[in-house]
């Protein structure tokens, strides 16, 4: 079996980067670094009535679209409006969100650039075990008795699970109308909300039901992480270190070196890590959207913890607190096969504990139920598993099924307890 390799932008870059023009980062505070492709990074200039702090375009021929990252982009109207297609939109959202005002000000904001504009609502409940067809019913029912036709947008306003949600109702809704995320966690801002991934749970695997489906435009207003607790906070985290040990080394040096600045939500330090972290989201979808290679080293740590997810019951921990377990399981594995030296696993599982994220697995789960949970992971193929994991020096790892089965079991009787 084929394995394949993803390496550190400091560098060669991906093993099967797009073949778009090179371009280097326009802006001045984002760190020295290799050329990238499939994301690029525009000066910053007016968007609508707001100036972004940044602007990352993920780069996919016609389909391409903006990120928009800065502070009170929310308010911004016009902004909004202008990826807003036709004369009608629904805005999507859930119960905490909608508590925290942040539904009011987009609808107040969407009707402020164009009274003509109709702007319908659906409330969905708040959590992972939420992100079911069932729940999914209402967006429709919603768009049916509003009348919403094909050329309507959906708005998605919320963390990961309204994302992933809305994305997979505009795909299927009257076989597809567009829509537009605004993330609203660090964990949207930085992975589920950029490059297509849409989708629900099963009770049997998690994001077993979506599609692939793009969005018109990402707008990431900073200001909306005040409201955010400190757990989701954290939690985002575990993405953002994702990044850095699979492809991007000198930006986990940044990591360890800017915790207290991270942790306070500096503002300068929460542009850099977004739009870092969403630049290497993009050269990743552009160089493979679909996920037919090197788009799965994002899943670092993702088998563990959907498998942590799954088995304890959606909602129990959330999305990025299992990936951080996951990511150690992954790193220890490297290790034990002896593709990692033991500093990088140490270094990997100190700075999750310094970003506040658990190092352990639950004590609920058992060998038996990781291994029934991983064997339907979606990278599994021809019953075998996959995994993403760490080899060479800090920013490279491999997606590959060719490894010592022994290893994996090792690594599970050390971290089930």
């Amino acid at each position: 079996m084929s394995t394949l390799t993803s390496r550190a932008s400091g560098a060669t870059g991906c093993a099967a980067r797009a073949n778009a023009s090179t371009v280097a980062s326009a802006r001045s505070r984002v760190a020295a670094s290799a050329p990238r492709r499939g994301a690029t990074t525009t000066t910053r200039a007016a968007v609508g009535g707001k100036t972004p702090d940044a602007i990352v375009n993920v780069d996919l021929g016609d389909r391409s679209y903006p990120i928009y990252i800065g502070a009170g982009l929310l308010d911004d109207g016009v902004a909004l409006r202008s990826h807003v297609r036709g004369s009608t939109c629904l805005v999507v959202t859930n119960t905490t969100i909608a508590g925290l005002g942040y539904l009011d000000r987009t609808v107040s904001a969407l009707r402020a650039a164009d009274a003509n504009l109709r702007v319908e609502t659906v409330v969905l409940p708040d959590g992972e075990e939420h992100k079911n067809l069932d729940v999914l019913n209402m967006v429709y029912t919603k768009a049916l008795e509003t009348r919403l036709d094909r050329g309507t947008t959906f708005v998605a306003l919320g963390g990961g699970v309204i994302g992933d949600m809305t994305g997979y109702a505009a795909a299927s809704y009257q076989r597809g109308v567009k829509f537009v995320q605004i993330p609203t966690t660090v964990m949207a801002m930085v992975d589920s909300s950029v490059g297509g991934k849409t989708g629900v749970n099963h009770a049997l695997g998690k994001n077993m039901i979506g599609a692939f489906y793009q969005p018109e435009c990402v707008l990431i207003d900073t200001d909306s992480l005040k409201t955010l607790p400190d757990r989701e906070f954290a939690s985002g985290i575990a993405e953002i270190i994702k990044y850095g040990l699979i492809r991007d080394g000198s930006f986990f040096e940044w990591l360890e070196a800017n915790v207290d600045k991270l942790l306070s939500r500096d503002q300068d330090a929460l542009v850099y890590a977004i739009e870092r972290s969403c630049i290497n989201k993009a050269e990743v979808v552009a160089a493979d959207e679909k996920e037919g290679g090197v788009r799965a080293t994002l899943n670092l740590g993702h088998t563990f913890g959907h498998a942590i997810e799954t088995g304890i019951g959606y909602g129990e921990w959330l999305h990025g607190e299992a990936v951080s377990t996951g990511m150690c399981m992954a790193a220890d594995m490297s290790y034990r096969l002896g593709w990692i030296d033991a500093s990088l696993k140490d270094r990997t599982i100190e700075l999750l504990k310094k970003y506040n994220l658990p190092i352990d697995v639950p004590e609920s789960m058992t060998v038996d139920t990781f291994m029934d949970l991983m064997a339907v992971d979606k990278k599994a193929a021809n019953g075998k598993m996959k995994f993403i994991l760490l080899k060479g020096a800090l920013g490279e790892c491999v997606f590959t099924g060719d490894f010592d089965q022994t290893k994996l079991k090792d690594t599970l009787e050390a971290y089930v307890k």
